[in-house]
């Protein structure tokens, strides 16, 4: 589990092919990694990864095709900058919201401009994810824990402040760049949860307006 509070901004050194996935090794810049461990996880664009090897400069973790193909970790080149978060303990400061590590799709960057000092963006996420958005909740973008402040369909918006954008790779966002989205926990498990019984059933349907009002939670 992380918080989405990223620690650190490190650097691919290098990607490596190996049977069809990836063993990726990362310089962690600042990220101090004196309590971790060979086995310990190590969120990497919000991506949660297994440190396999340590070899001083940073930590060398294996990328299955099946997170190449749902993440942006298949975009990475050496050089390209990601966000670096270690996994939480007990005795860290909850100070973003409960992330699990686990990317629920690709969104896109739709615009960037100014807002005084800080900058808007409009993202477009997945048809299957929009449900999972509402204004003013939390939404994780790249690993980072972030408010949403506006939400048309599929669209949504963020007000990132300027801390944001010098200790995160958010500063570099342009149109047209693919970002790695999780939705909030809570509104994953609640949805679950609504379809009772029929969770169980397969191909059940997700939750929407119809189902909410023959529960009883909304007039039909």
């Amino acid at each position: 589990m992380f918080t989405g509070i990223i620690e650190a901004v490190g650097q691919v050194a290098e990607l490596r092919q190996r049977g069809g996935d990836v063993r990726l090794h990362v310089r962690t810049g600042k990220l101090d990694l004196g309590d971790v461990a060979q086995g310990d996880s190590i969120a990497v664009n919000g991506v949660c990864l297994t440190a396999v090897e340590l070899p001083g400069d940073g930590f060398v973790a294996d990328v299955s095709r099946e997170t190449l193909s749902l993440t942006s970790l298949g975009q990475l080149e050496p050089g390209s900058r990601v966000n670096l978060e270690k996994a939480l303990t007990l005795a860290t400061r909850l100070g973003g919201h409960l992330v699990s590590g686990h990317v629920d799709g690709l969104g896109c960057v739709i615009e960037r401009h100014d807002d005084a000092r800080s900058v808007r963006f409009t993202i477009e996420a997945p048809p299957d994810l929009a449900r999972f958005i509402a204004h003013k909740g939390s939404i994780t973008v790249d690993g980072v824990s972030l408010t949403v402040n506006a939400v048309n369909g599929r669209r949504f918006e963020l007000n990132i402040v300027p801390h944001t954008l010098q200790e995160t790779v958010m500063g570099g966002y342009a149109a047209g760049r693919r970002v790695n989205l999780e939705v909030d926990l809570v509104a994953r498990y609640l949805e679950r949860l609504l379809l009772g019984e029929k969770a169980a059933e397969p191909g059940a349907a997700p939750v929407d307006l119809a189902m909410l009002a023959r529960a009883g939670f909304i007039k039909g």
